[in-house]
């Protein structure tokens, strides 16, 4: 039996290998090496230079501005959802996951569509004789896509953990004298403390690497530290440099598993579907 089990991982284990493992050490490899082949750590301090560096505290600077904003939004949504009964909840959360089945690109540039200069949103001002709003190509622009984009992945996983809080744990604090306050600080909130941690990592490691939604919605006017490696990549073909700054990034990305493992030990914040 335990070798039929092993048989079914088969797949799994060769497709992790050949498209996770395998891609991954290239990256290693191009980031730790020159043109010639020999090791260096040329490719990996460049994020330090001026430029690089501005572009990373830049993308650290909205992508935290883009998660708060999603928690701030996702949380009431998701104790609304919590408190909804069941039929009218698994409704609304059809409803809300539905845009993700639309291409991450289309939905995208939908919002260029919608906030340039003459598309939807400033006709429909102009209709009502109010003046237009210049929000295309600019921070606001890339935030706003990357809340649409990103806030289900904030939304799903703290659902997940609130509709495992037992009721019979919520009344008895309010039995013993708790008030509202007091129940969703010391009961509520630590409860959902692993969705929350999961959520912010689903939103902030994306939102960071992302660059199609600067290259749309910034118009090329703002520049994030996905933008500069795809720069590296597609346009000046130095695959060692684009590679170093990708590992830099990948700190972060550490970072965020290391919080995730530490407050989700469970993964009940993950398993969001």
């Amino acid at each position: 039996m335990n070798n039929k089990k092993r048989f079914f991982a088969v797949p799994y284990v060769v497709w992790m290998t050949a498209f996770i493992i395998i891609p991954l050490l290239i990256v290693v490899y191009y980031g730790l090496t020159n043109v010639d082949g020999k090791f260096t750590m040329e490719n990996i301090l460049a994020m330090f230079t001026p430029i690089n560096m501005k572009a990373l505290v830049y993308s650290l600077l909205l992508s935290f501005i883009s998660t708060v904003i999603c928690l701030l939004l996702a949380y009431p949504l998701a104790m609304i959802l919590r408190n909804a009964d069941l039929k009218s909840s698994s409704f609304i959360i059809f409803i809300f996951i539905l845009p993700m089945w639309m291409n991450f690109l289309l939905r995208t540039i939908s919002w260029q569509t919608l906030l340039e200069n003459n598309g939807v949103l400033n006709t429909i001002l102009s209709a009502l004789h109010l003046p237009k709003q210049h929000i295309i190509n600019t921070p606001y622009a890339i935030v706003l896509g990357m809340v649409y984009n990103f806030l289900p992945f904030m939304v799903l996983p703290i659902y997940n953990t609130l509709v495992k809080i037992d009721d019979n744990v919520i009344n008895a604090a309010r039995d013993l004298g708790a008030n509202s306050y007091q129940t969703f600080s010391k009961i509520t909130w630590p409860l959902s403390l692993p969705g929350v941690i999961s959520g912010i990592t689903m939103v902030f490691v994306p939102s960071l690497t992302t660059f199609v939604i600067s290259d749309l919605l910034g118009g090329g006017k703002v520049h994030l530290i996905g933008n500069v490696i795809e720069q590296e990549f597609k346009f000046k073909y130095d695959w060692n440099m684009g590679s170093g700054l990708s590992l830099v990034l990948m700190v972060f990305v550490l970072i965020s598993m290391a919080f995730v493992t530490k407050y989700d030990k469970d993964m009940e914040g993950t398993n969001v579907w």
